[in-house]
């Protein structure tokens, strides 16, 4: 099941929350969340469940174990089995296919190459697990006792499927007790509605664009067509992505859950050092707190840890080249920037920083976009003169004409537009009213004007789901 749909919206959804409402004491409120957690997850395909509820249970007893093991060797040996198993399960639904190809290409084998369906959201509460046992063995947290709170912990379905990455320190204490206020109803509500839109008023229809440029033959593109075609697709990765956070955070606040922000106006960088301080934010601070402090081969060098964190940042997002090229693409413009030093890149004009930063992040998109290698080499080609089929063309004049208006309201949508009211309301407190209407009838028309689009309309999953 997927937020953008409207069996989600208009059924699912309205009976969890007034079910959640009718229940008066925190333990039955967080039973009602376990049973619609986990018939979201089920939704489709059943028996996914067995896997999430598994790895609830081994962490469950990880936590405990790290925790109440007095001896170093037995709480190293518990981590240890968490790990083995957190990652192994990763590998295995997600990695196991990509590992055989490559073997049998590089020894000439013939190994049976497993056709493993994916668990969808595995990365996701895996990685939640992850921090948990870490965090229960360095004693920055104490272990949950109650598995049914434990349970929620992982399967909580606004965050289930594709993030944010939520620690469990961040929830610890709602999952105790919680309460929601007006505010947090509101301002839940608002932030769902907004992440909404974003996805099914400009994500959906920007990758109209995107399938008709780079779905097809990109490497018949030309220059205009294929800088034209990568730039939309920065565009609908940033809505899709960033509008399932938002629709997650707003559903957490709606059931009294403060989750960390996931993005941060990541356009607006100066620097792709800033842009990925701005850009998947659990996720970058996941490896930041996690997997910086590993040593690389028994030593302790910044360097080598930077370049381990972007290769398993590359490596987290699929099981393919260009993915893992996508990853030591950004460590090598993150170490350069490291390399020159703060002080410096800031001596660099301002629009210069800009350029430099757009061009890459778009770039990297499109390494992003195309699993296929020798697309990716025409794409690459298609970027520059080399081009064999010309600067443009009529097709790409027609689409930007076509779509001038969705592309200019996307781009002025990645500016922090939310933050104008409040401004608002701090140099004049007397418009809290106005702008509280005005807000609500904005957002009327946003769900009136999705839902309109979902009607009839094949539901499209977000993209980091298979992730």
């Amino acid at each position: 099941m997927i937020f953008s749909s409207l069996i989600f919206l208009y059924l699912f959804l309205p009976i969890c929350l007034v079910s959640y409402a009718a229940a008066k004491t925190v333990r039955s409120r967080n039973i009602v969340l376990v049973i619609f957690s986990l018939i979201f997850y089920a939704w489709g395909e059943p028996t996914r469940i067995i896997y999430l509820i598994l790895s609830a249970v081994v962490n469950y007893f990880c936590g405990l174990g790290v925790s109440k093991l007095k001896a170093e060797w037995q709480r190293k040996g518990v981590l240890a089995v968490s790990l083995l198993y957190n990652l192994g399960m990763i590998v295995h639904f997600k990695y196991s296919g990509f590992l055989m190809e490559n073997i049998n290409a590089i020894f000439g084998t013939e190994f049976p190459v497993p056709d493993i369906v994916q668990l969808v959201g595995i990365s996701f509460y895996t990685f939640q697990v992850i921090s948990y046992v870490v965090d229960c063995y360095w004693e920055k947290i104490e272990p949950q006792q109650d598995p049914l709170k434990f349970l929620l912990y992982v399967s909580l379905f606004p965050q289930l499927i594709a993030g944010p990455i939520v620690r469990y320190s961040t929830i610890a204490a709602e999952i105790e007790d919680r309460t929601t206020t007006m505010i947090d109803l509101s301002e839940g509500l608002t932030r769902f509605t907004v992440g909404l839109a974003k996805k099914v008023v400009l994500a959906d229809q920007l990758f109209r664009i995107v399938d008709s440029f780079l779905g097809g033959t990109p490497e018949q593109l030309t220059i205009c067509g294929t800088w034209y075609g990568v730039i939309i697709y920065s565009l609908y990765i940033y809505f899709d992505f960033s509008g399932y956070s938002d629709m997650a955070i707003g559903l957490g606040r709606i059931f009294g859950f403060h989750f960390d922000e996931n993005f941060d106006h990541p356009f607006l960088c100066k620097d792709i050092q800033e842009f990925w301080q701005r850009w998947h934010i659990s996720l970058g601070t996941f490896f930041r707190d996690y997997l910086m402090p590993v040593p690389v081969f028994g030593i302790r060098n910044k360097y080598l840890s930077l370049g381990l964190v972007w290769l398993c940042t590359g490596i987290w997002h699929g099981a393919s080249w260009n993915y893992i090229l996508w990853g030591v693409y950004y460590g090598a413009f993150i170490l350069l920037e490291t390399k020159i030093g703060k002080k410096k890149m800031k001596k660099i004009p301002l629009w210069l920083r800009h350029v430099y930063n757009k061009l890459v992040i778009i770039i990297g998109f499109g390494i992003f976009y195309f699993e296929d290698t020798a697309q990716l080499g025409s794409f690459l080609r298609n970027l520059t003169f080399f081009n064999p089929n010309g600067f443009s063309s009529y097709f790409e004049q027609i689409s930007l004409k076509n779509n001038i208006w969705l592309i200019l309201a996307a781009i002025l949508c990645t500016f922090p537009l939310l933050q104008i009211p409040k401004r608002i309301r701090e140099k004049h407190p007397n418009s809290n009213q106005l702008i509280s209407v005005a807000g609500t009838a904005v957002c009327m028309v946003l769900l009136v004007l999705s839902s309109i689009l979902l009607v009839d309309a094949t539901t499209k999953a977000f993209l980091y789901y298979r992730f």
